[in-house]
Formats: structure tokens, sequence, C-alpha cells
């Protein structure tokens, strides 16, 4: 585009320059306003040129509209020889082979022609020499004509390579939307479709759906949601239905709409219904995995409460036994009265953690919500493991405000996480190691932290910690516990509102961080003491 404009500039500037020289070689035009007229005309061409080469397609067409007036007013105006020249600046936004510039070239030739009239009319201008004239007009009449007639044919050539271009896009526009694998609809809001690409589903012809109603397609008792989702879809920009043909109560389409226009939508419908069977498989197989879930979970919940009686009679028994309540025995017999009493404390843990789960898995745990102070928990906590912290080794402590920190939540639940992560960081502490159980409060949340300098968790096991029966570290570890403790953490904090977060780094410890939104106000402790009082 742009070379033939810098060619066609050049082209002119160099036939004034030829046309100068042969006057000037035949005596015809001397120095003055001939002379001057010519070499605006190829000063016009160089400097169009040069601005075609940067782009400046405006400000060519304007030099050339105040070239063409200066060389008309140059040699007698309208009257003129050059005359023709003021055509120059429509010739040249042709050259451009732009047809959006062509209007500045029109109103720019016209008002170069307005300017020389206007000149013409109010002073008397310099006149051409009878001598010079008609070679004068014979020039500035040949290129005009040839310089317009060139830009003119440059330009209808670039206007049909241009709209061949749009034509060859357009036919692979129409042949990908004609092989697409859905059906393209364009229609009105009120559902006329004005055309159809692609391929239709089972049963519809695409022939037969230029100027239909898409609510003709649709089964009659569906054709309210489908006009809905035109409506839907004029006024929002996009909807999508899923309906039944009218030519098939089988068969399950989806129709998805975007809005083009304010009068237009675009529509693509799909048959769906492979995909609907797939998702009534999975429907029903999520079903029956629900089922099989709920039935596990009340299967472990009545299996975990009917072994907690036998249970208890062990631990009961082997309990007297320890303590010699009926006479004395051997020492071999007490060792073995004390193994029997620990494995059972440890497998009623175990139950209880099982019962726990079983109850949160199948929705049936209730949270026994009162308002008391989380010190009073934590500290029991802190006694209860001390011991075991001691002879391992490990220094075990709490850290807790000089405020009460009273909240509305279950006493139980508080004092089984606190209990749990307290087990579980001295479990993976090694000796001469430390243990440290902060409560605190964070706005309206209740922030228990329990640190460690342990051996710390991999990230690959801490991505699966606090699901059920998952635990971390080596074998002898993994049978220290269940698994259960850091989910039962978790559900415990989630029924409250809250949630937990670990953070472990290798050979450097773990912080597990449990936050819950329970914080009561100080009133709230106060009260029941009050009352009591006054009772």
């Amino acid at each position: 585009m742009r070379g033939f404009a810098i060619g066609w500039h050049l082209a002119w500037a160099l036939a004034v320059a030829v046309a100068a020289w042969a006057l000037a070689a035949r005596s015809l035009a001397g120095p003055g306003p001939e002379l001057a007229a010519l070499a605006a005309g190829g000063g016009a061409g160089l400097i169009g040129a040069l601005l075609a080469w940067a782009g400046a397609r405006s400000a060519a067409i304007l030099v050339w509209a105040a070239a063409g007036a200066l060389a008309c007013l140059l040699t007698g105006g309208l009257t003129g020889p050059l005359t023709p020249w003021c055509l120059a600046p429509l010739a040249a936004a042709a050259a451009f082979r732009r047809a959006r510039v062509l209007p500045l070239g029109a109103a720019s030739a016209v008002a170069a022609t307005g300017a020389a009239g206007l000149g013409t009319a109010l002073s008397p201008l310099p006149a051409a020499s009878a001598a010079a004239a008609p070679y004068l007009a014979l020039v500035s009449l040949t290129t005009a004509v040839l310089g317009l007639g060139a830009a003119l044919v440059a330009l209808h050539a670039a206007v049909r390579a241009r709209e061949a271009e749009r034509d060859q896009i357009e036919i692979g526009l129409r042949e990908a939307l004609a092989n697409q694998p859905q059906l393209i609809l364009a229609l009105y809001p009120a559902g006329r479709i004005l055309e159809a690409f692609g391929q239709p589903p089972p049963g519809l012809e695409l022939r037969s759906l230029r100027e239909r109603n898409f609510l003709d397609l649709v089964a009659p008792d569906e054709r309210g949601a489908a006009e809905d989702a035109l409506t839907r879809a004029a006024g929002e920009g996009s909807a999508e239905i899923a309906f039944t043909p009218a030519h098939d109560s089988e068969g399950w389409w989806v129709l998805s709409l975007r809005r083009m226009s304010s009068i237009r939508l675009a529509g693509a419908l799909r048959d769906a219904r492979a995909q609907r069977a797939r998702e009534a498989e999975l429907d029903q197989a999520r079903i029956a995995a629900e089922a099989q879930n709920a039935g596990k979970s009340r299967f472990l919940a009545n299996m975990s409460h009917e072994l907690r009686t036998p249970l208890n009679a062990i631990m009961g028994f082997s309990d007297i036994m320890r303590q010699r309540l009926f006479g004395p025995m051997s020492d071999r017999y007490a060792e073995y009265a004390d193994l029997v009493h620990d494995a059972g404390a440890h497998l009623l843990e175990l139950i209880n953690d099982v019962l726990d789960m079983s109850k949160i898995e199948a929705e049936r745990f209730e949270l026994a919500r009162e308002v008391f102070d989380a010190r009073e928990a934590v500290s029991a906590v802190v006694r209860l493991m001390r011991g075991q912290a001691e002879r391992a080794g490990i220094q075990l402590r709490g850290v807790l405000p000089p405020e009460p920190l009273q909240v509305d939540a279950d006493r139980r639940a508080v004092k089984q996480i606190a209990l749990n992560l307290v087990s579980n960081a001295l479990k993976f502490t090694p000796r001469n190691g430390s243990v440290t159980l902060t409560a605190q409060s964070d706005g309206e949340a209740l922030e228990l932290i329990v640190s460690d300098t342990g051996v710390g968790i991999p990230p690959q096991d801490l991505e699966r910690l606090g699901r059920p029966f998952e635990q971390a570290g080596d074998a002898a570890q993994r049978a220290a516990g269940s698994g259960l403790g850091l989910s039962l953490v978790r559900a415990f904090a989630r029924l409250h509102g809250g949630d937990m977060d670990i953070e472990s780094q290798v050979g450097e410890g773990t912080t597990v961080t449990i936050r819950m939104p329970v914080l009561a106000p100080l009133e709230a402790l106060e009260r029941p003491s009050a009352e009591a009082s006054a009772g």
C-alpha cells in the first residue's frame, strides 16, 4: 500500500520537473510565476512522498490542497491553465488506496478550488504568458488526468483484493461453522431463527430451520422455560436451558445463548442425551457411595458402642487385680494385670475416637455448647499429659493469658482438641525436646496453638494429615496411634465454625493452629455465678 503511494508522488514530481525543464529550454517560461507554480506542484510531489513513507496520509493530502491552490493563484486563478491541479488532493487520496481518506481528498479539492476562486474574486492575480499558457494547461491536464486515473485504478484493484480476501475469510468461516459438531443459531429474542450452521441433533433437518421459531422445537410443557431463557439472554447477556425436544420424548438437548446485539442472539444447540445418561450414572454412583459410607459409619458407631460395655468390664476387673483388692498375687500376675489395663485403656481411647468420627460423618454428632473459661480445659490437658511428657524426657508447658478466655463451645470437644494435639506432639518429639500449648484470643476467635521441636512432617505427608486414618512418620510412630487424632481435631474445629492449619519443617518441628470463632462476652461468663448467688 505505502510503496504505490510513494511511487505515485515521485512520478508526479518527475513529470512536473520534466515539464518545467522543457518549458525553460524552449524559453517559454523564465523565472517568474510560471516556474513558481510548477515548483509548487513538483514540491508537493516530493513532500507527499516523504509523508507517505512516514504514514502521514492526511498531512500529504493537505499539502496537495495548498500546492494546488497556490499554483492556481500564481497563474491566474480559476481562469488560469493550472486549474486542474485543484483536483490533486483527490488524486493523492486515491493513490493511498484507502477508501476512508477519499472524503478528506474530496473536501481538500473543494477547499483548493474555493481558495483559488476567492483569490480570483478579491484581487488581481499574476497571469501566465500567452506563449506558456497552452503548455501549462497541457501539463496540468495531463498530470491531473493521468495521476487521478492511475490512482483510481490502483484504488479499485486494492478494494477488489480486500473484497476477495474478505470473501475467502467468509468462505472459511462458513465452512468451519458448517462442519463444527454443534448447531449454531442466529435468532431474534422472540425465538425466530435467522441462520443455522453446523450439525443438527438427530431428528432435525438443517434446511427446515430458517425462518422457523425455535420454541416449536421444544416440548409443549417446557416452552415457557425456553421463552424465559430467551428473555434472560436478551436482558442479561447469556442464558442456558436443557429441554426435551418436541419430536422425541426420550431426547435431551441443551441450548447455550449469548447476546450479539439488542435484537439478535447467538445460540449453540447440542444433543446432551449421552451427557444426561452419564450424569444419571454418576448420581446413582454418588448416592450408592453415600449410602455405603453412611452404613459404614452406622456400623462403626454401633460396634463401638457395643464394644465399650465388655471393655469397661475388662478394665474394671484388671484394675481390681492391680490394686489387689481381694488379696495378694504374684508380681508376674500383677504385671499382666497392668498390661491388660493399659491395653484396654488404649483400645477404649481408639473406640471413643472411632465413635466420635462415625457420629460426625453420619452428621449425628451434636455439640453440647456452654459458656466456660477455656483456660480451665487447657490447664487440665497440661496436667493430664505432664506425666507422659516427663517419662519421655520432654518439657511440656502451657501459655495462658491472665484474663479469662470465656467461650461458647463444647467443653469436651475443646479439651479433646488440646489433648489430641499435645499427644501427637509428644509422639513426634524426641527426648530433651519441648512442646508448648498456647491458648489466646484473636478478635472474636479462640486460638489453640501447639508447637513442638520434633522431627517435623514431610510435605507429602502434610497434605494427607487431617483425613481419617491418615498417619505420618515411620512404622513405630504409626503404630502408636490410629490416625484419627488430627481428623477429629479438624472435625471438632469445623463443627465450631473454625478450621485447622499445620505448618511444619522437617528437622525443626511442627506448629498446629486451631482457630474457632467461639469467644463469648465477659458478661456471659459472670451471669451464671451471679444467678447462683441470688438463688
